[in-house]
């Protein structure tokens, strides 16, 4: 029986990166029958309730690695020192860390974007990564979207060197697919699909929460991620209340607000359900129209959700590729790299994608007249493409063999 580490997971409070924890044990489990998987979280008991089943797949939730000074670390690495840029992970390994991995046969880095800046220089995840590397474990970036770097030059040369120490490289779009191989020179990149377009779904009571209307319904998926970058002056959320008014009002839509990033039970800070339920409050007087998703739902119910969906407009990575591995014609509104490589790789163009910093009610409402006009068209695509990239995703998976002991 073969045994793996996730690295870089930590909580299931994102729906995203529970999506992709499920949909790899699915996938490995597929590939290798009986396995175990050492998955780490913050809170085992939290993550635990989000999949009671996990234990029968062969999952066992661990310790995440996250000591106290990651965060003075990492924020000291923004200092303008070339030095400090070239450091990585400087601090030693606690002994129950190294058993963990010496009792594994690979370690997969998971996380969707870990190995980005978009939260800062990645040194823990680094660290961990390099512990296991040094311990003679392959190690395998999974379904990730990596870098770009240069906005931290003196980090490139450092992180290009752990990349290419890797067994391989497995993006899930081609814009990183570009970056890693022709910018930074890597030979060992793969490309393969977000393993969440093979999550399966776990059905649920729709009744308590569905919207009324005449059309269909609109999902819709924003959160406080997306005030970062908004005009000065914009009042973002009060555009998005206007967008949605036209869509039940001049289109029949009823509208289901998606939170897809929140703190599992117990756990109070901020998400994306408490970002929506002031956008929600300025929609009273749609009544029934307007409805929000219960936030407690796990990710396969959560995909179940979207795929009742007749359009679906996010934010959220991972929301819009349960709708898109659904069937369910998506815009995507992009903050990073990842969301015009997921798109460009699915329908050849960017026709779906609106950028964070053009949000608003003009290009929302234009955005929407785009879905209803070309709604035959983009399910088509769906159709045709999502068993593609299902299939990339699991043919990422039968190269796992091939490095193991």
């Amino acid at each position: 029986m073969k045994s793996f580490y996730f690295s870089g997971q930590r909580t299931f409070g994102n729906r995203g990166c529970e999506a992709i924890v499920r949909s790899t044990v699915g996938l490995l489990r597929a590939q290798f029958g009986e396995i175990r998987v050492l998955v780490p979280s913050v809170h085992i008991e939290r993550d635990r309730a989000q999949w009671p089943d996990a234990a029968a797949a062969g999952v066992e939730f661990v310790s995440a690695y996250l000591p106290r000074h990651a965060r003075y670390w990492v924020n000291l690495q923004r200092l303008p020192l070339p030095p400090l840029k070239r450091m990585g992970w400087p601090f030693a390994m606690p002994g129950w860390l190294k058993e963990q991995i010496a009792g594994v046969d690979a370690v997969l880095a998971l996380g969707g974007d870990n190995y980005s800046l978009d939260y800062r220089i990645p040194s823990p995840v680094i660290g961990l990564d390099k512990l296991a590397m040094d311990l003679g474990k392959p190690v395998i970036l999974w379904g990730a979207s990596v870098g770009p770097f240069e906005k931290e030059p003196d980090f490139v040369q450092p992180v290009t060197r752990h990349l290419a120490r890797m067994d391989f490289v497995a993006v899930r779009e081609s814009a990183s697919y570009g970056y890693l191989t022709q910018t930074l020179g890597l030979d060992n990149v793969v490309q393969m699909a977000d393993p969440a377009f093979t999550l399966d779904k776990e059905a649920i009571d729709l009744a308590g929460f569905w919207p009324t209307g005449t059309n269909g319904i609109l999902g819709v998926n924003v959160s406080a991620l997306i005030e970062r970058y908004k005009r000065k002056e914009q009042d973002l959320r009060a555009e998005v209340a206007d967008f949605i008014r036209h869509a039940v009002r001049e289109h029949g839509l009823g509208v289901l607000l998606v939170p897809h990033v929140n703190p599992l039970k117990g756990q109070h800070a901020g998400g994306d359900a408490i970002y929506m339920a002031a956008l929600l409050a300025r929609l009273r007087d749609l009544g029934s129209a307007v409805t929000m998703m219960p936030n407690g739902l796990n990710a396969s119910q959560v995909k179940y959700v979207i795929g009742h969906l007749r359009f679906f407009i996010g934010a959220r990575t991972h929301a819009t590729i349960a709708a898109l591995s659904s069937g369910v014609p998506t815009v995507s509104i992009a903050y990073s790299v990842k969301a015009r490589g997921i798109n460009r790789d699915l329908f050849g163009h960017e026709d779906a994608v609106l950028d964070t910093h053009d949000l608003s009610m003009p290009s929302l409402q234009g955005r929407l007249e785009w879905l209803l006009r070309e709604e035959p068209a983009l399910k088509a695509v769906l159709a045709a493409r999502i068993p593609q990239l299902q299939d990339a995703a699991r043919q990422a998976a039968a190269r796992i063999p091939g490095v193991l002991a």
